[in-house]
């Protein structure tokens, strides 16, 4: 969902809207198809007071079916799956042409959240002084792991936040996190970066804004167009090694995470087993061809469990959590240093995340709660943080 397209003149706007100025929320809406919209417009229209709504889609729509709505043209998108830094620009140009006092960005297949979920992630905004709203999804237990593995236990233990997803595709903004979103965005989007990752979680942190998260139940995720997941571990995985890296100063001190919100109970889903054995054939191959590349990065110590995760058999296969948090810690610090070609990096890293999904599927299939193991490895990136803080301050001191 990023464009470099200029906000278009309001002017040339669609030709139904009611001529008012000023909204409460403005609701930037990603590409979809006219059932999805007008279902999600139906949603907007049942949980929010429409006369305190501006829309804005790329789409064209028909108006006799939302007559009520005040329905703009936004900027042609082109990415598939998640917010980009000309999102943000956009978002923030819009609510400032348009006087809205905050921001409802919805990604694409975003008519599958509840209208309570919209509620929850609009009020917070206007009404409730939150400065970033956070989606807390309820997904399928092996649904979202490179979330689980590396992007939520990384982005608590540094930035002190409790975001389950911090590359959520659905935010709410106040207008001063629109503004500093757009900010960052803008200094990709001037070097014609306009499909560069912004970790809206970090930025708030920093800023010192207020942050909290909502439970929206399901959501359907968009699957992105480059299905392929060395390139988007790369992706995601790169991006937010450089945002750690800008933003060093911050997560450095000391930092007391907020208190966990009170667990909803989920109900049991009983989904089909999961075949491990490919993802640990491709560990195993790459603990033959890549342990040079590995020793570049890694410790004695995490080579050597590696030695040992190689030859284990895979009912029992357990990746220690201290070891995984460790192996993360390990490449942040070659991605800084730039050990190797960053691009070798990042594709050395996922086998090793591959070889912890099949770890995280072993351990709830013996009964538990994915959750709850998700939550221990992120205590486990907690525990070793200074580790981390050490090696950042003096990478010499440490080397093998």
């Amino acid at each position: 969902m990023a464009t470099a397209n200029p906000i278009p003149d309001t002017s040339q706007d669609l030709a139904h809207a009611p001529a008012r100025t000023g909204a409460s929320l403005l609701v930037l809406i990603a590409s979809m198809t006219p059932e999805q919209l007008s279902a999600l417009l139906d949603k907007l229209s049942q949980s929010l007071p429409v006369e305190d709504l501006l829309i804005a889609t790329p789409d064209s729509l028909t108006f006799d079916t939302h007559p009520a709505l005040r329905i703009i043209q936004a900027p042609a998108t082109n990415a598939s799956w998640t917010f980009t830094a000309a999102d943000f620009v956009n978002a923030y140009q819009l609510a400032q042409k348009n006087e809205a006092r905050a921001i409802l960005m919805l990604g694409p297949e975003s008519e599958s959240l509840s209208s309570s979920g919209l509620f929850e992630l609009a009020n917070a905004v206007i009404a409730d002084s939150i400065d970033l709203a956070m989606p807390h999804y309820d997904l399928p237990r092996n649904a979202g792991l490179v979330n689980s593995a590396i992007l939520y236990p990384l982005t608590r233990a540094l930035f002190a936040q409790r975001a389950r997803f911090p590359l959520a595709i659905d935010l709410g903004l106040s207008l001063r996190m629109a503004e500093r979103l757009a900010a960052a965005g803008q200094r990709f989007t001037a070097s014609n970066q306009n499909n560069a990752l912004i970790w809206p979680v970090d930025e708030a942190a920093v800023a010192g804004f207020a942050i909290q998260e909502f439970d929206v139940g399901p959501r359907t995720l968009p699957v992105p167009i480059e299905a392929d997941l060395n390139s988007i571990l790369a992706l995601v995985a790169g991006s937010l090694f450089a945002d750690v890296d800008a933003k060093a100063a911050f997560w450095q001190r000391t930092r007391t995470l907020p208190p966990a919100r009170p667990a909803i109970a989920q109900p049991l889903s009983i989904e089909a087993a999961t075949d491990i054995a490919p993802m640990l054939d491709t560990f195993r191959l790459a603990y033959t061809n890549l342990r040079e590349i590995w020793s570049l990065v890694l410790p004695p110590n995490s080579l050597l469990g590696l030695k040992r995760l190689s030859i284990i058999d895979p009912a029992v296969f357990h990746m220690p959590e201290s070891l995984w948090a460790r192996i993360i810690f390990d490449f942040l610090l070659a991605y800084r240093l730039r050990t190797i070609n960053r691009g070798h990096l990042l594709g050395a890293l996922t086998p090793l995340y591959l070889a912890w999904a099949a770890s995280h599927i072993n351990v709830i299939a013996s009964g538990v709660e994915s959750e709850r193991h998700i939550e221990t490895v992120a205590a486990a990136f907690e525990a070793d943080k200074p580790y981390l803080v050490s090696r950042w301050r003096w990478p010499d001191r440490f080397n093998p």
